[in-house]
Formats: C-alpha cells, sequence, structure tokens
C-alpha cells in the first residue's frame, strides 16, 4: 500500500482561511483586503492576523497606499509562496491518489 506523509501539508496553508487567501492569490493578481474581507465573510481582525502570518513567512507582501484619502492595503503572492502552495497542492494530490488507489 503506498504511504504518504501528512507531515507534507504545510500547516500554514492548510488553515482553511489560509488556503482559501492563497487560492485567491494564485493567479498572482494584486487583491484589496476589503474585498478579502467580503469574500471571506470574516472579520477585518480575523482576516489581519491570517494575512500576517502568511506576510510573516514571506508568502506574501503587502502595499500599503491610499485611496480617495483612505488607507489601502492589497496583496500579492509571492515566488515562495507560490512555491509553497505548488507544494502543498502535490502533496494533497499525493493523498488523494493513494486513497483511490487503496480502495
Amino acid at each position: 500500500m503506498p504511504q504518504f506523509d501528512f507531515r507534507d501539508l504545510d500547516p500554514l496553508i492548510h488553515a482553511p482561511v489560509r488556503l482559501a487567501i492563497m487560492s485567491m492569490l494564485i493567479s498572482g493578481a494584486e487583491v484589496d483586503f476589503n474585498f478579502l474581507s467580503e469574500q471571506l465573510n470574516l472579520t477585518d481582525g480575523n482576516l489581519s492576523t491570517h494575512l500576517h502570518k502568511l506576510e510573516e513567512a514571506g508568502y506574501l507582501q503587502c502595499h500599503k497606499s491610499f485611496f480617495n484619502r483612505k488607507p489601502r492595503s492589497t496583496y500579492r503572492i509571492q515566488r515562495k509562496g507560490r512555491a509553497a502552495f505548488e507544494r502543498y497542492l502535490n502533496a494533497l494530490e499525493k493523498i488523494a491518489l493513494t486513497d483511490r488507489k487503496t480502495r
């Protein structure tokens, strides 16, 4: 029976909110904080915490600016984040395929 190691799943990405954030940013587009908050239906504090963890890991970059005199934060996935997300998807696929082959 093929084996997989669950430790191959990046725990930073595996959290549902952070997985959703990474999925939204993987296209490479810069995404506004308010858009993320609305799409994910999260409080600003909750979303900020998750974004900060991904930013600390070097997976995302935050750009702060002003638009119509209001602060605006946008996020973009970084090369390190793209590579981590790809590894995560590969590990998840390996787990899914292992389960199918054992049936």
